[in-house]
């Protein structure tokens, strides 16, 4: 399955607030469909297997992987020792897209995946031009010299009101540089989601 490049307010009237897929909010109550209800409104049993369904979605759209990218991070977190809904998440948080997320050179990570995708982002001043790339503590995340994205980055920095990233990132703002210092911590994750109910969908695979 590939990656949605559908309406992105339909996505987060159904799920709810997915930071890294649209800032933007919607001006409609109901949920998407002929037969949407207004939230919280007639809502139907759900079952253990649709609540487990809605947090993978919600993981899926918010980073902006196909089906078979999510499990593969899935079965890289249950090959790794610690808690696997964690480790899952660090995961997703050291993808270059999210880092660049992060930093606030882009509103969404879709636009994060963009600049990298044109080549406008190094890692040790080299270029990086694959959105997936797993970053490592102590790696330098910046702009590519005499990149005309950087005016769009700083416009960006200054749109979202980007103040500092969180604590496993550092950034230098003279030089529109970011720090990868270590693995997230859970609480500083902005997507709400019940990351072991996504292990559990996938612990019959």
């Amino acid at each position: 399955m590939s990656r949605y490049r559908g309406p992105k307010l339909r996505i987060t009237r159904r799920l709810g607030n997915l930071p890294g897929l649209t800032q933007k909010k919607s001006k409609k109550l109901n949920k998407p469909g002929q037969h949407g209800k207004i939230l919280g409104e007639g809502k139907k049993k759900t079952t253990e297997y649709g609540i487990r369904l809605e947090e993978k979605q919600k993981l899926k759209f918010n980073y902006g992987l196909s089906e078979s990218q999510l499990y593969h991070y899935i079965k890289e977190a249950r090959r790794r020792k610690g808690v696997t809904g964690l480790i899952l998440l660090q995961l997703l948080e050291m993808r270059l897209d999210t880092i660049c997320f992060s930093l606030g050179y882009a509103p969404t990570i879709a636009a994060a995946r963009q600049l990298i995708n044109h080549g406008h982002i190094v890692i040790n001043d080299k270029v990086i031009d694959i959105p997936s790339f797993q970053c490592q503590p102590s790696d330098i995340i910046g702009i590519k010299p005499k990149s005309p994205a950087k005016k769009i980055i700083e416009n960006n920095l200054k749109t979202i009101n980007f103040t500092t990233p969180p604590s496993h990132l550092g950034f230098n703002k003279e030089k529109l540089e970011g720090l990868v210092k270590n693995y997230c911590v859970r609480s500083e994750v902005l997507l709400d989601l019940n990351e072991l109910l996504v292990v559990e969908y996938y612990s019959r695979r």
